[in-house]
């Protein structure tokens, strides 16, 4: 069923439920897409301009779908934030014209039986910590994919192990997209923007912002020269330890396979990437290392802006 846009409330794309429409609408349309599960913040709104550049006469979907398949059996899916409205009135300020907001059974019909699995770099880091989460990830991905047949698809860096296991899948199954990373989007305090972020007060948002200072230090030391992975670990490290009321997951130095390394000296694709648990929330957070000259990341204005 498709809904047409509410009047007198500003720009709106059209909300699309079933697939078989969704086709219709985008028959013949050069088409961008950013698949999301909702709860959308300025970081979307980020993904959704870039798409909009990306196709100025075409079609610009966003997808909103909070996938079972990518939760643990005691992580958050009953609770996560959702807010179809208000992803509706920020996707079409950003230019989306067609929300795509399928229901669990339209996507996972009685007998569904089939996974994707992308192995190696999907296991360390959060595959390690959320067995089965990069399965999950990668089957959506590639349904939602397949019905909306897009040119180009938007991904924020800030998942940034969820961005490789989708570029790997899309180069092993030969998919015609180009998958485009997204810089993350932070607060003025340095905290990444996340639709978790709406479980946390601004007080404890700002005190999240560890964890981008904890990256930062890893940048600092890798500027200074330093190539040897436990040292820059350390930098890491020292600033999360001083730290009350956070569990660490994991602070690892990595090449472009996900995968640590001793020496960090010839991968373009150095990152560090961090993982924890502050105030009863998971947070990730990533960061890559590179020359200062070269880094760049988007931050907001305004240290405390709504998630949603």
């Amino acid at each position: 069923m498709t809904a047409p846009p509410e009047p007198g409330v500003g720009p709106q794309p059209t909300l699309i439920t079933d697939p078989a429409d969704l086709r219709a609408a985008l028959r013949g349309q050069a088409v961008a897409f950013v698949p999301t599960m909702g709860a959308l913040h300025e970081g979307h709104a980020t993904l959704i301009r870039e798409a909009r550049s990306a196709v100025p006469g075409g079609r610009v979907v966003v997808s909103v779908f909070v996938n079972p398949l990518q939760f643990g059996p005691h992580e958050d899916l009953s609770r996560y934030p959702r807010d179809l409205e208000g992803d509706r009135r920020l996707a079409g300020a950003a230019g989306a014209d067609l929300l795509f907001h399928p229901d669990v059974p339209t996507m996972y019909p009685d007998g569904f039986s089939t996974s994707v699995s992308v192995s190696g770099i999907s296991e360390p880091l959060d595959g390690a910590s959320r067995p089965g989460h990069f399965t999950g990830v990668a089957t959506v991905v590639l349904k939602l994919l397949n019905l909306v047949r897009p040119d180009a698809a938007f991904f924020g860096e800030k998942d940034w192990q969820q961005l490789a296991v989708v570029r790997r899948m899309v180069r092993d199954l030969n998919l015609n997209v180009d998958v485009r990373g997204v810089p993350t989007v932070r607060e003025t305090s340095g905290l990444a923007l996340s639709s978790r972020n709406a479980y946390l007060s601004p007080e404890q948002r700002a005190q999240a912002a560890v964890l981008s200072r904890a990256l930062q230090a890893v940048q600092a030391a890798y500027a200074r020269g330093e190539r040897r992975r436990a040292a820059l670990r350390q930098a890491g490290l020292d600033v999360l330890n001083a730290t009350p009321d956070l569990t660490l997951d994991y602070l690892s130095v990595v090449g472009s396979d996900m995968h640590e390394r001793e020496i960090m000296d010839s991968d373009s694709m150095n990152r560090v990437l961090v993982a924890a648990r502050m105030f009863g929330v998971r947070l990730i957070d990533n960061m890559p290392l590179a020359p200062p000259a070269t880094l760049s990341q988007p931050t907001l204005s305004s240290p405390t802006v709504s998630p949603a």
